[in-house]
């Protein structure tokens, strides 16, 4: 059996990593981890949002080489298809698509204001008028997604729409974002997925630190 390889950075820091990671956990393909260390030129660009990388996260399967997030989720589902990681119904999945792509290239506002540090926590955070003009857009995807489906997650089951936004659920944390009853309880379930539970430890034991993102700002 082929056993994959992923290639990630900073679980603390990086918020493309763990939606390539969490993706192939929903697969159940099996893979190893490569760690990119976060003062790697490449990889601490991807983590301040200065520039996107080709090597995190990066899945290796029987030496073909995917990278994007959008690239590993479709491959996943090609190669490990009972998975789910799309939805079964046609509309379902072009709405699926749809929301990550949007995840994908928009929301820059927010990713700027608040940037992925889990073990961190900013109470009473100022968020500038544009981000959150981006959490309204974000929270409003989830209810529309979780009444349309009726829950619990935003296709009915676990789906790369739920692991793309994942990382701003671990923002809301962080940064203590107000939300409605609804989005707050879809947030409680996001950070109870036990793949996401993992990856929160793992988080919490790294001892790198990056300075820019460690300063209330």
């Amino acid at each position: 059996m082929t056993r994959a390889r992923i290639s990630i950075s900073s679980k603390n820091y990086s918020s493309w990593s763990p939606r390539g990671w969490l993706m192939a956990k929903m697969s159940g393909v099996a893979f190893d981890e490569v760690f990119t260390e976060p003062n790697d030129a490449d990889a601490r660009a991807e983590i301040l949002l200065l520039s996107p990388s080709i090597l995190v996260p990066c899945l290796t399967y029987d030496k073909l080489k995917v990278w994007d997030t959008l690239a590993i989720g479709e491959f996943l589902n090609e190669i490990a298809p009972k998975a789910g990681l799309l939805p079964a119904d046609r509309a379902a999945r072009a709405r699926c698509r749809s929301l990550c792509g949007e995840m994908h290239s928009g929301f820059v506002s927010l990713r700027s204001a608040l940037p992925l540090n889990i073990k961190a926590h900013f109470p009473n955070f100022k968020i500038w008028s544009k981000a959150v003009a981006d959490i309204e857009r974000g929270t409003t995807i989830w209810r529309e997604c979780l009444s349309e489906s009726a829950g619990p997650y935003l296709f009915g089951k676990l789906s790369i729409a739920d692991a793309k936004y994942a990382p701003v659920v671990l923002r809301f944390k962080t940064y203590d974002v107000r939300l409605d009853s609804e989005c707050a309880a879809y947030c409680e379930r996001i950070l109870a997925w036990p793949s996401l539970q993992q990856w929160i430890s793992d988080a919490q034991a790294e001892k790198e630190k990056i300075e820019e993102l460690e300063a209330e700002f």
